[in-house]
């Protein structure tokens, strides 16, 4: 943060001799410390009755006021000794423990270590792993195509779905810590947000005549039916409490917080972190249903595009929506956003590719992905669709294939 040089006063302070001087400032300063202990007082008198009634509503505010509340105190140490410092300690810890104890202890689940807890984006994972898994297992059979419809629930709803109901009752267990229970119970959750079923058509095509009897086609539908958080709250009989802390949960405003929970980080590179989670998807149905397509389309763009959404940069206009890459590439472009395959590239650039296939390098993109760093003279990268699925990989700095980079204005 930039710091600023104080101003000197608007008029000189005139002196007087220094005995008399002594004497005033010794009256000045006690004035000071009665008159900043009774402020003080009513200070964390006020900060208490703000806490208790955020604690009763459930609400985001719970946050905002601990968070003042906590500044307050810690500034007052300064203004206090004695036993009141541990007072204002004891108000600290307790002001934290309410937090963590509550569904806000979601936003420090990556924070609360014990031995044999994971991180919360690995539950994620593990869950994202079981799904895709189940999903794979309904294509085994012979068809002549198969069509999604459908996408799972939006993370963010589950764990918070999950931390209300898990965290948001008198005799409830804190989310702060995501250990086998904990993770037990979010799947439980995910899965009760999450509807898998399937189903055949059968097309009979007539043929021209005895020769030909025509031929029978068969399509599989998989469909994947969510249920928001709204619907949750109804299937669990959540109380109005539960619902309001749903609701503040879900508030637009939280979304580093929530960064930081599904991704692992809420940085200027948080791209670079949703695109890691996500490596081992196979068939990318997340990310072309999520676009708007009903069947799979060749889908590196829709990776980047999602990508892009998750962190909020489409919203921004600091990430276009594209399924196309040369539609991606173009848009950088006109907006001077654009470097040549020349360059080291930084964290979090749009790498776009022009491939040297059966027909040659034609001098526009065929392929997007999202740069992840360089090293030892490689730029490492994550796509979607590369062999089908979201994987890590490397090219030699100004490799010929490298078309170009899309910079993003990110956030600074």
């Amino acid at each position: 943060m930039e710091r600023t040089a104080a101003k000197a006063p608007p008029n000189p302070i005139k002196t007087a001799a220094p005995g008399k001087a002594r004497t005033t400032a010794r009256r000045a300063a006690s004035k000071a410390r009665q008159e900043m202990e009774r402020h003080g007082q009513r200070k964390l008198i006020q900060q208490a009755k703000q806490t208790a009634k955020a604690a009763a509503e459930l609400s985001r505010k719970i946050a905002v006021a601990v968070t003042k509340a906590a500044a307050a105190l810690i500034s007052a140490v300064t203004a206090f000794a004695g036993g009141a410092v541990l007072v204002v300690a004891l108000c600290i810890v307790i002001l934290v423990a309410a937090i963590v104890s509550s569904p806000f202890g979601i936003f420090f689940s990556d924070e609360q270590k014990a031995p044999d807890a994971i991180a919360p984006y690995a539950a994620i994972s593990q869950i994202n792993t079981e799904y895709f898994a189940r999903v794979e297992a309904l294509k085994a059979g012979s068809y002549d195509s198969i069509e999604m419809h459908g996408a799972p629930p939006n993370w963010r709803e589950v764990l918070a779905v999950f931390a209300c109901k898990t965290a948001g009752t008198d005799d409830g267990v804190d989310v702060a810590t995501f250990d086998p229970d904990r993770v037990e119970r979010l799947r439980a959750v995910f899965w009760d947000m999450t509807t898998i079923t399937s189903s055949v058509e059968t097309i009979h095509h007539p043929g021209s005549g005895e020769d030909d009897p025509g031929w029978t086609e068969y399509i599989l539908h998989i469909t994947i039916t969510p249920k928001t958080a709204e619907e949750m709250a109804d299937e669990y009989n959540f109380t109005e409490d539960q619902r309001t802390a749903l609701h503040e949960l879900l508030a637009g405003d939280n979304g580093p917080f929530w960064a930081k929970v599904l991704y692992g980080s809420a940085s200027d590179t948080e791209i670079v972190a949703v695109a890691f989670s996500q490596i081992g998807n196979v068939g990318g149905t997340p990310y072309w249903s999520w676009y708007g397509f009903a069947g799979r389309e060749e889908w590196c763009a829709c990776f980047v595009s999602w990508c892009a959404n998750e962190c909020g940069y489409i919203d921004a206009g600091i990430i276009p929506k594209f399924a196309g890459c040369i539609t991606g590439s173009n848009w950088f472009k006109e907006r001077g956003q654009w470097a040549e395959n020349t360059i080291e590239p930084s964290p979090g650039m749009i790498i776009f590719f022009d491939w040297d296939d059966d027909y040659g390098q034609d001098g526009e993109a065929d392929h997007v992905g999202i740069v992840d760093h360089v090293e030892d003279g490689r730029v490492y990268t994550i796509e979607g669709n590369s062999g089908d699925q979201v994987r890590q990989n490397s090219y030699p700095v100004a490799y010929y294939e490298i078309y170009g980079y899309g910079i993003p204005a990110y956030p600074s």
